[in-house]
């Protein structure tokens, strides 16, 4: 993606926090996608908010919601994941406008998923990227992805799959019962 498309990401994503917390229109959809025709394909994206604090290695988690399956276009999945992150992940309050300025944001556009065919967990670890591939992990009706990122405080196999079992409901341990899983990678944009 082009510099200024990266940027305008960015821009869309906060003006889409900042059009719920006024209650004002802020977006021109119309004028973007004249712009910027990329915004009309359809992509999945999810987008993470930070809150930056100093002296610390990994800025604090303040929301993070995507979509996994491109199944709109890339604007209106940009602008609904946007206020989902701050607004509706169930792990933290609705933001509000104090936090606003403190807060980074993270755009990352989802390549489709590809599922991995694996007979056990060694090759399941020569067959995934660590920092490279994001994961979906599915069993029967539990599912829960990470993003790349994850493997930079998850770095060993072992705790990644241990957290992302978890996070899908199941036992730490479930990749002993060989789950579906898919990987994936992103393209991230950042607010510096």
């Amino acid at each position: 993606m082009k510099r200024t498309e990266s940027l305008i990401l960015l821009d869309i994503a906060r003006k889409a926090i900042l059009e719920k917390l006024t209650g004002n229109s802020i977006i021109d959809k119309k004028e973007l996608i004249k712009q910027y025709p990329v915004l009309k394909e359809n992509r999945a994206v999810f987008v993470t908010l930070n809150k930056r604090r100093k002296n610390k290695a990994f800025p604090e988690l303040r929301g993070c919601i995507g979509s996994i399956l491109p199944h709109r276009t890339l604007l209106d999945d940009l602008i609904h994941n946007a206020k989902a992150a701050a607004f509706d992940d169930p792990r933290f309050p609705p933001l509000d406008f104090d936090e606003f300025d403190e807060i980074s944001i993270e755009v990352s556009i989802l390549s489709i998923p590809e599922k991995v065919y694996y007979r056990d967990i060694d090759e399941l670890k020569r067959l995934i990227v660590p920092g490279k591939h994001g994961v979906i992990l599915k069993k029967d009706w539990n599912r829960a992805t990470f993003l790349p990122d994850v493997w930079k405080k998850l770095p060993e196999f072992e705790d990644f799959f241990a957290h992302l079992c978890k996070k899908a409901g199941l036992q730490e341990n479930c990749l002993l019962f060989h789950p579906d899983i898919e990987i994936y990678t992103v393209e991230k944009i950042e607010e510096q």
